[in-house]
């Protein structure tokens, strides 16, 4: 529900603010009095196009903002958490225009696209009127208002459910096939890549390791050399350091006969020499396995070259060669089973076109038998608000599509194929007829104005209980008819009011009298300037504002007593 509205520098309004109310709010003034621009001013914060030349004249920027009750509206909160946008206890939407041509939108102080706040914006208000805010006369939401009225949403988002599952098989099958032909065509040269691969039969590790092997084969001749050294020095030879050591060792056995204390000392030299002799052993071991012949050495280097060429062709490096191999693989593999697959996709896609098929049957059947009862209440209702003659249709058709066609969203029904959408099998369009003798043509033809906004009037009424957008704003809904249809539509307007909140522009007393909150727009010359204004009447100014609209500019008494009258009877 619209709560308040802030207007400042767009046109003739150069600063207005005001609360707007639940049930009825009827806004009314003089032919040029800026009730349009009102109205024109407010759908940009619904998203609508902004002109730079809408600002008022000496100003930089325009600016409109729009607060909104949202408590409990799951459907906008679903929105706000979808886009990222802060869940406040009120809706704050705001729109910026500047000279420069530039335009600024935010929700909650957010920044967004326009696109953005357009789809919020068609969420909380359907605007009604001499304007493009019309959802009638869009067509594709037709079959909206028909599943609306049939109470259709459980039933609806079943089928949907199933249209996408059966849209991610089709494009699930399309994917293989692809895959399928793109095998086909690198097959040979997977074959190729992998017995590469194959042939060198990479391991991870193993190339540090044969550098290491390597690196002892280039160098066996010093390793043995520098091993014999060793064992030499160690233990097998007059001056080894185990000879020594057993001569030290001698000296301490000496010593410590005659100071007790260097018996510790020889202890010591005695794990010296186990120390020394398992050197030696280890050393002269390894001296003894040093075999290393020319064979082995080249057989090392064509490993290591084939490892590079590896790595260099398919990634830079042993894991990814391998990662490389397990994908061929991988895709080989899938190319022996592309028949199995596919058949398994298509026996899918089959079972589940049949079901979709069933589910759509269902959901045509009931659109079609509802679809009676909507034209009934909408041409009850045209009678009452003043097209006596008035002739609702609501047409569904399934389109056919030719036998050759390549589309995969269609199911079969009575041999044909029906193009299949997330909707079901059904288009539908409004006719309407508003004289007598005329043949229904596609409401989306219709003239705009009043005429349209009484059938959207007739609409909404119907529609009542399932319509999900809270506020409802007609402007002008009363050109062109009587007083006494006037009341008529008044009333409707009344009724609606107890499901909406209402705002609506009216030039009829008949429906100002009906008013629970009256707003009245005037234009007020102040320092050589026009400047437009909306003021929330009082009972007395209410009376007095009636009466204008039935005397003209001229109130008399007689007029005054009729607008007390009106409000009275209420």
């Amino acid at each position: 529900m619209l709560k308040y509205l802030k207007i400042k520098n767009y046109a003739l309004i150069d600063s207005l603010e005001t609360e707007f109310f639940s049930g009825l709010n009827i806004i009314t003034g003089e032919t040029g009095a800026g009730k349009s621009i009102l109205i024109e001013a407010f759908g940009l914060v619904l998203g609508e196009r902004a002109s730079a030349d809408a600002i008022r004249t000496g100003e930089e920027r325009a600016i409109v903002e729009a607060i909104f009750e949202i408590k409990n509206n799951k459907l906008i909160q679903s929105f706000l958490k979808l886009n990222e946008i802060e869940i406040l206890e009120d809706l704050i939407l705001r729109r910026e225009i500047s000279t420069k041509g530039s335009s600024r939108s935010f929700i909650n102080d957010s920044p967004v696209s326009l696109n953005t706040l357009k789809s919020l914006g068609d969420l909380l208000v359907d605007l009604h009127g001499q304007h493009d805010h019309q959802s009638i006369l869009r067509e594709e939401t037709h079959i909206n208002f028909l599943d609306d009225f049939a109470g259709n949403e459980i039933r609806l988002q079943n089928f949907k459910n199933n249209f996408t599952e059966f849209s991610s098989l089709i494009i699930s099958r399309d994917e293989l096939k692809r895959k399928e032909n793109e095998l086909k065509e690198k097959k040979e040269l997977y074959q190729f890549q992998l017995k590469e691969i194959l042939e060198v039969n990479p391991s991870i590790d193993e190339e540090e390791k044969l550098e290491q092997e390597k690196k002892i084969g280039d160098h066996a001749e010093k390793i043995h050399s520098l091993a014999e050294e060793i064992y030499l020095k160690l233990y097998d030879s007059d001056n080894s350091a185990l000879s020594i050591l057993s001569n030290v060792k001698r000296k301490f056995e000496e010593l410590s006969k005659i100071d007790e204390s260097f018996k510790n000392s020889i202890d010591e030299i005695i794990s010296a020499e186990a120390i020394t002799k398992e050197l030696a052993h280890t050393v002269d071991k390894y001296r003894g396995e040093i075999n290393f012949s020319d064979e082995r050495l080249e057989e090392i280097r064509q490993k290591l070259g084939a490892l590079m060429m590896l790595k260099k062709k398919f990634g830079g490096s042993i894991e990814t060669v391998l990662a490389f191999k397990e994908k061929l693989q991988n895709e080989l593999l899938l190319s022996e089973n592309f028949e199995a697959e596919l058949s398994k996709l298509d026996l899918q896609i089959i079972e589940k076109r049949e079901s979709l098929a069933k589910l759509a049957k269902e959901i045509s059947a009931q659109r079609k038998t509802i679809a009676l009862n909507l034209e009934k209440d909408v041409e009850k209702s045209l009678v009452e608000l003043g097209i006596a003659n008035g002739k609702f249709k609501v047409e569904i058709l399934n389109i056919e599509l030719e036998n050759n066609s390549s589309s995969e969203q269609f199911v079969k029904i009575n041999s044909k194929k029906i193009e299949l959408t997330q909707n079901g099998i059904d288009a539908v369009q409004f006719f309407l007829s508003a004289n007598i003798g005329e043949k229904p043509k596609k409401l989306t033809e219709v003239a705009s104005g009043g005429e349209v906004s009484r059938i959207m009037l007739s609409l909404k009424s119907a529609l009542a209980n399932a319509d999900k957008v809270s506020t409802l704003i007609f402007d002008e809904i009363d050109t062109g008819v009587s007083g006494r249809i006037g009341f008529a539509v008044g009333k409707k307007l009344q009724k609606l009011s107890k499901t909406h909140q209402i705002i609506s522009i009216t030039h009829l007393a008949q429906i100002a009298a009906l008013a629970q909150n009256h707003f009245a727009v005037e234009k007020i010359e102040t320092k050589n300037r026009t400047t437009t204004q909306l003021k929330k009447l009082n009972q007395d100014e209410r009376i007095s504002e009636i009466a204008k609209l039935l005397s003209g500019e001229k109130i008399t008494e007689s007029s005054l007593k009729s607008a007390k009258e009106m409000i009275s009877q209420v």
